[in-house]
């Protein structure tokens, strides 16, 4: 696409929202990398969310393939994506999205060798996660770099967001982790793995609720706009209840 179409398409593409965001903010979103790790349910409603927002360069982060069993939550996927990469389907989804956004993908699992390579020179980490272990090492090495971590987690009809940074208690300080100030020894991390056992039920529209709120506090974020939900504010929900949504401090 030659550069000056895609950028009379990206500025046509964002005008709903520039009553909402001047020029000088949305250019500071067009210059943004977010990463996004997991690219399921609440992944993948973050990363499309981010993409209509006009989020210049996205990092996208997961080993697995889609499952029918996926269909029920996750945007991206669909029956003819049943056994493809997560990541590549969600690359192609995008891109038909925003033609100009630029996405970096890495499709193997995250680990503390790799970690640091997956999160470095982001402005804002997301987490998108359904391992507790995993979200542990993301956690810390956001800490480690000084980038903001922003928390999303579902169970049921139920869902959760806050946002961490090097101001914040951390990611296992704030919901008691035995692993809090420790090394992550095998002890430590099968106590870990006791934890997150259970395959969580999930409905449709939690987690998706969960990914939309998560990429508009990365916005708040990156354009310094509005109040961020910062640790140890965490916001909570309970779709079933009538007064759903309440911001609970720890």
């Amino acid at each position: 696409m030659p550069e000056k179409q895609e950028k009379i398409d990206y500025w046509k593409m964002i005008d709903r929202q520039t009553g909402i965001l001047n020029k000088n903010e949305q250019l500071k979103l067009k210059k943004s990398k977010i990463t996004v790790i997991g690219c399921g349910g609440i992944g993948g409603a973050t990363l499309e969310m981010l993409a209509r927002m006009g989020v210049g360069k996205l990092r996208i982060v997961d080993k697995d393939v889609f499952e029918i069993s996926n269909i029920n939550r996750q945007l991206m996927s669909k029956i003819t994506n049943i056994g493809r990469l997560k990541t590549e389907v969600t690359l192609e989804e995008l891109r038909t999205i925003n033609p100009s956004l630029e996405i970096e993908e890495f499709n193997e699992e995250l680990t503390d060798e790799n970690v640091y390579e997956m999160l470095n020179e982001s402005h804002v980490v997301v987490d998108g996660l359904d391992n507790l272990f995993t979200r542990i090492i993301v956690s810390r090495c956001s800490r480690e770099l000084e980038i903001p971590f922003i928390h999303g987690a579902i169970h049921g009809t139920m869902g959760q967001v806050t946002v961490f940074n090097i101001n914040t208690p951390s990611y296992e300080e704030l919901f008691k982790l035995p692993s809090q100030g420790k090394e992550l020894t095998d002890e430590i991390i099968s106590r870990i793995n006791n934890l997150n056992k259970e395959v969580p039920p999930v409905i449709g529209p939690v987690p998706n609720i969960v990914g939309c709120i998560q990429a508009f506090e990365a916005v708040k974020i990156i354009t310094n706009k509005g109040t961020s939900l910062m640790a140890p504010s965490v916001l909570m929900f309970d779709l079933l209840k009538e007064e759903a949504f309440s911001v609970v401090r720890f």
